[in-house]
């Protein structure tokens, strides 16, 4: 039997009716990950990195899984295709979507290829993923940074 490990998903959605968007994505997670353990509030954001005139709802989920992480990754990126997201961003250009998935931390995991790098290396700069978070898992411990959740928030001001 797999271990079974705690991941940390972000969501975030701007375009069509946002709640539905991130409600279809956690339920897919859901069927296709693990059982969601915790769900964070949904957050409304102004964009980060682009222009636009829509707001994000952006959260964050905790998961128990025994999905190995590529494999996990890989399911976020079908789920995203599935409700909508056509592509991902190019060269740091970001733009609107339906639903974007992010694996923010897997435990102590640490991966930095070129598919995948975990934790997310821009996570812990983001009040939009950072507060909710927060609200989940304010002492789980960043394994890069060696900080927790808590102490990262209180770093962005927060």
């Amino acid at each position: 039997m797999a271990e079974t490990n705690i991941v940390y998903l972000a969501l975030g959605s701007n375009l069509g009716d946002k709640q539905k968007n991130i409600e279809e994505a956690l339920d897919k997670i859901e069927e296709r990950i693990g059982n969601i353990t915790s769900l964070s509030a949904f957050h409304l954001t102004a964009p980060v990195g682009f222009q636009s005139e829509n707001i994000f709802v952006n959260c964050v989920c905790e998961v128990a899984t025994n999905i190995e992480i590529q494999r996990l990754f890989a399911i976020t990126q079908d789920i995203e295709k599935e409700i909508g997201r056509t592509e991902k961003s190019i060269n740091g250009q970001y733009a609107d979507r339906r639903i974007d998935i992010d694996l923010i931390l897997a435990g102590d995991t640490i991966i930095d290829t070129p598919e995948l790098t975990i934790p997310h290396p821009r996570f812990h700069t983001r009040s939009f993923v950072v507060e909710p978070l927060y609200e989940i898992a304010p002492d789980v411990i960043h394994p890069v940074l060696g900080k927790s959740i808590r102490e990262i928030r209180e770093g962005l001001g927060v």
